[in-house]
């Protein structure tokens, strides 16, 4: 990705991103070393801006996906080489085009973590995990929501933790594993 001139402002923006994930993950007293985060997204204001990504992330992966949601193009990079970032490892990029959300940063903008097991519960296994004063502090907010692709087989609820500068999310399913849902003969 360094090599990747489509990328630099991406590549800029890794320290930026490591250092706020970091201190918000401090904040709400979660170890991300202890986890296994499925991907890491980007948000973008232009198609221009996410097209030039695109082009970048395809010198650099291959694409696994490409799915509307919310009637917009979400695509998936399996990157021939992971990212570090901060204690992980991650090799997924999401990249979604711009919708009508105005996000305040261009660039790296959240990770999810996958936790196995039931769906439904988990809200309670992600909330578990987290410091109950951290989720007290003015200025963080939980969104639970659940994306669907149309062709989705397994749901994949999600619980987002936020500061309004970076997002921590977690699921129960890897993106690769939807992807998989996706395509199994139903």
């Amino acid at each position: 990705m360094n090599q990747v001139p489509e990328l630099q402002d991406l590549v800029e923006d890794m320290p930026r991103f490591v250092s706020v994930l970091t201190a918000f993950a401090e904040k709400l007293q979660l170890s991300l070393g202890d986890f296994h985060a499925d991907h890491i997204s980007v948000r973008c204001h232009q198609n221009t801006t996410a097209d030039r990504w695109r082009s970048g992330l395809e010198k650099c992966g291959h694409l696994l996906s490409e799915t509307l949601i919310n009637g917009r193009p979400i695509c998936l990079f399996t990157l021939n080489e992971p990212l570090v970032v901060g204690p992980l490892s991650i090799s997924l990029v999401e990249l979604p085009y711009p919708g009508e959300k105005r996000y305040p940063h261009e660039g790296w903008e959240h990770i999810e973590i996958v936790l196995p097991g039931v769906e439904d519960e988990l809200y309670t296994r992600a909330l578990a995990l987290i410091a109950d004063d951290a989720l007290m502090t003015p200025g963080i907010k939980l969104k639970q929501s659940a994306p669907k692709g149309e062709n989705e087989r397994l749901p994949n609820p999600t619980l987002a933790i936020t500061d309004g500068s970076v997002t921590i999310k977690f699921h129960p399913h890897s993106l690769r594993d939807i992807v998989a849902s996706e395509k199994a003969e139903g």
